[in-house]
This record gives structure tokens, sequence and C-alpha cells, in this order.
């Protein structure tokens, strides 16, 4: 929280942003001369893709695409996919997708080549190196992975794992609001207020820094101010974008400050009963705001300003009114507010919070600190 701490920023070295841009991607990649592209996608996007990638044929490349991710991965999906890619020889890599499908591009590129196994890389700062060029194009408005160190995966025990690098973060990301007009309502509900704790986390952070203070308010402001019109109205292309920048704002977070005590609770929901990440995410948030408001009334303040709320007399009155505010958002966006609505049931409090307490490197970032009892109060307050 003190400007004379270091920081470290680790942006791709190329970051397009704006609507179409897809094509900015498609020219590059010619300059390069790469002639066997990799690609992670989702079904339901093959045609639009086929459409833009033919004009790379013609220059011979070729092209191997894999569609097999539709949940978050686990270590043996990401196994088979660098398989796959190794057989085919690949010399690049582009994951275009939602945050899971950049994950693996990510991990699957720094794989490649090298000599290391899976088990090696796990955790922080074990990765030795990339020698793969990898481009990340987001069609979800949420994870900001195209900017980030981290990739996330699944284990054989059902717990969420990161693999956190430099060399995770792509040589270049292309983030084109157009791709996200046909992504679901809940999805874009969803994914939004993942990127918006995304930057409210690092703001609201015991390792919180100017540099990205700046970019943290700012991405709040956009996703509050934006994510409902682009729920309503999915081709509505100004909400669309920036909404997409205020996602790419919390990915640059990511990196240098990380998230906190909302992502650490969110992750039993999704281990033990599927709950995606995003809708997990906003189930827990304003909880998690009302148990840590206290101990940062300041910073809460701010936050809930950059949500649109009106200054009170004092900023814990502020503070409390953006809880209000973030809540009326979740519920416009047509997201259930309550976990007794996605049929968790109290009983399952006591494991969610024991599991929840064990994710130590989210939760010394809390400003406030969580321990057991903590944890099930919070879980508790948001049935």
């Amino acid at each position: 929280m003190h400007s004379t701490s270091i920081v470290t920023l680790l942006n791709p070295k190329r970051l397009v942003f704006g609507a179409d841009c897809f094509d900015q991607f498609i020219a590059d990649y010619l300059e390069l001369g790469l002639k066997r592209l990799f690609i992670l996608s989702f079904a339901g996007l093959e045609e639009q893709l086929e459409r833009k990638m033919e004009k790379l044929v013609p220059s011979g490349v070729v092209i191997k695409q894999n569609t097999s991710i539709t949940k978050e991965p686990s270590f043996t999906d990401f196994e088979e996919i660098l398989k796959e890619a190794r057989a085919f020889n690949a010399d690049s890599v582009v994951g275009i997708g939602g945050g899971s499908i950049l994950d693996v591009a990510k991990l699957v590129a720094a794989q490649l080549l090298n000599t290391q196994s899976t088990t090696a890389v796990i955790g922080k700062g074990n990765l030795a190196g990339r020698a793969t060029y990898l481009a990340c194009i987001p069609t979800t408005s949420g994870t900001g992975s195209e900017v980030s160190p981290n990739a996330i995966f699944v284990d054989a025990e059902g717990n969420k794992i990161g693999v956190i690098s430099p060399f995770l973060v792509p040589d270049a990301a292309y983030i084109d609001p157009v791709l996200t007009i046909s992504v679901p309502k809940p999805i874009t509900a969803s994914t939004g207020i993942d990127a918006l704790t995304h930057c409210l986390e690092a703001y609201a952070n015991k390792f919180s820094h100017p540099v990205i203070d700046l970019i943290a308010l700012e991405g709040i402001s956009l996703v509050a101010k934006y994510l409902k019109r682009a729920c309503d109205d999915g081709t509505d292309l100004e909400a669309r974008s920036q909404v997409a920048l205020g996602s790419m704002y919390g990915g640059m977070c990511l990196g240098p400050v990380n998230t906190a005590a909302v992502h650490a609770l969110a992750y039993p929901l999704g281990v033990k009963f599927h709950i995606n990440h995003g809708l997990s995410i906003a189930l827990l948030l304003p909880a998690v705001m009302e148990f840590t408001l206290s101990a940062a009334p300041e910073r809460y303040a701010a936050i809930a300003i950059a949500l649109g709320a009106e200054q009170k007399s004092t900023a814990l009155e502020t503070a409390k009114e953006g809880v209000q505010l973030l809540r009326k958002l979740i519920r416009d966006c047509g997201l259930p507010v309550s976990l007794a609505e996605v049929n968790v049931p109290l009983s399952a409090i006591e494991a969610m919070a024991v599991d929840a307490v064990k994710i130590e490197r989210l939760l010394k970032n809390n400003l406030r600190e969580v321990g057991l009892e903590d944890a099930k109060e919070i879980y508790g307050a948001a049935f």
C-alpha cells in the first residue's frame, strides 16, 4: 500500500485493443513467418474462425485446431492437448476463447519445447521458460488471462492449482470486443463480475500499489457502468467494448497484486458444487466486502465512488453504499444473489470453510484476516 514498494508489470509485448482487431492478429502473424499454428478454441466458433484463418493458407501456414476444453481444465486435459500439439509439431500457439482455453494455450506454448514435467512447473516461478510464440484472443470479458502470468487448473483431488510465471504472459494479446457479442447473458454477467472483482480485490489489498490503484479503480468504474447494458443487449458494441477494457484492466492487476478472500472463498464452490468461477465470485463478493470494509473504510469508500455511489458523511457509510450498489448490479444482471438459490446446502459451510482457509496465497492479501470462524461467518452471510 506504499508508493515506495516495488511493483512489476508484465504485459504482452504487443497488446492490441479494439473492434475487429482480430484482423490485426492475422496481419501480425503473417509477418512472423511461422508455419504450424496450433489453435485452442471452442465448438461453435469454427465457422467464424475459418473465414478469418483462411487468409493464412496462401502463405503456407498449416493449422490444427483443438476444441476439447469445455470446462475448467484438469492437468490430464492439458497433457492430452500438449501431446497433440507436439505431434503436430506446432511452432506457434494461439488461444481463442474464455479463461480456461487461454490458460491451457499459455501452458501448452510454454511446455511444447520445455523438458520440465508438468508437476515441476506447478506453483509460482517454477517454469524455466517458453520458446514458442504465443498469442491470446479472449472471447469473454472476465478473466483477463490474456494479460496475466497465471494459468489455473484443477488437480486430481479437484483443487484449483496455479502455474504462475512471467513466461506465461503471451507475446501478443488481441482484445476484440466483437468476439464477445455472441456470449449469452448469464456468462456475460458472471464473467463481468469476475473482472470487476479482479480490480476491486487489487485495490482493497494489503499489497496494493498506486500504479495498480489507477488501473483498478478505472476497471471497477467501467464494468459497473456498462455491464448491465451488455447483459440487456449483447449487440451493444459500446457496452461490450467498455466491459472488455475493464476486464483487461482486471488482468493487468492480477500479476502485480493478485486477488484476495473473494477468490479464496469462491474456489470451494467451484470444486464441490461445480458452480462456474464468475458466478461463485458474484455469490460471495458482497459478503466478503461487508466482512472486510471496517478494516479499511477509506479504501472501500473509493471503491463505492467508482461503483457510482454518492459521498456520505463518513467513509464507512459510503463504503456500505458500495456493497448495496454491487448487490443491485448482480441482481440487475440476472444472477442469483444467494448460495441457497444455487442449491448449496447450509451443511456445506464447515467443509467449504476448511478448504478456503488453506488458500493462504490469496488470503494473505485480504485487508482483514480471515480465519476458519470468519470464513464460516462469510459463507453464512452469503445464504
